[in-house]
């Protein structure tokens, strides 16, 4: 149990400023190159094209993207409503809330399934999609030898139902060095989203639609921002 008075000391000492100490500060995060971007497009599968694609057009965190099901997208409105089963500001009672416009709903319905229950993005089925390109572009029959191989592996990594931002940022990872080009971050695609939106709009609209929180805690402010945000994203996601 931490006594009054030193809880009193540690909350009386001042926070770190931006550029006034001598603590070590972290580069800030760069949107990506479109180049960059474009030049990868070959070297991932289409699960992970799809969720680069969708970052771009929403501005939505890759801890986002890759847990999306049908269940969780509202698409009765002309801009579709996705809320994540979990997300960042959870802990702190706000609601995350992604729009996704035309653009968005282009990229979505690529991968829409039956079961409501199943993520959208998925790695066992860009395994399964790889092993039947394979197949059919194999010239020869495979042998024995090979089919035990290829089984024993299958049983060594089975995928994951849906990515993790780990497995994802590795997929882009891994293209990039392919594509011998600067490495980036999935999370860096926010902010290619966030520098075209703020070129045109406020800076609370995009807050409110890259889920930052911000000054405005009431209901109603919280109607509006997200009113204001649900429109834009109509017009440019």
């Amino acid at each position: 149990m931490v006594s009054t008075n030193v809880l009193a000391a540690i909350n009386s000492v001042p926070g770190l400023r931006y550029g006034r100490s001598s603590a070590v500060e972290a580069e800030p995060v760069k949107p990506v190159p479109d180049e960059h971007i474009t030049e990868i497009k070959e070297r991932v599968n289409r699960f992970v094209w799809g969720m680069i694609q969708l970052q771009l057009a929403t501005g939505m965190r890759p801890g986002e993207v890759r847990l999306m099901r049908v269940r969780d997208i509202d698409m009765r409105g002309k801009v579709w409503e996705y809320r994540p089963q979990e997300h960042k500001t959870e802990h702190h009672g706000r609601n995350r809330l992604i729009f996704i416009g035309p653009k968005g709903q282009e990229i979505v319905k690529q991968f829409l399934v039956a079961d409501r229950e199943r993520y959208l993005f998925s790695p066992q089925a860009a395994e399964r999609e790889r092993s039947e390109h394979r197949r059919a572009n194999r010239k020869t029959r495979m042998t024995p030898s090979q089919a035990a191989r290829a089984e024993k592996a299958n049983r060594r990594r089975k995928p994951g139902e849906c990515y993790t931002v780990t497995s994802y940022g590795r997929a882009i990872h891994n293209a990039c060095e392919a594509a011998d080009i600067t490495v980036w971050s999935p999370n860096q695609l926010r902010h290619n989203a966030a520098t075209e939106l703020r070129k045109k709009y406020d800076i609370e609209t995009v807050r409110t639609i890259l889920g930052h929180a911000t000054g405005f805690t009431t209901e109603v402010y919280a109607e509006l921002d997200f009113a204001k945000a649900r429109s834009v994203i109509g017009r440019v996601g």
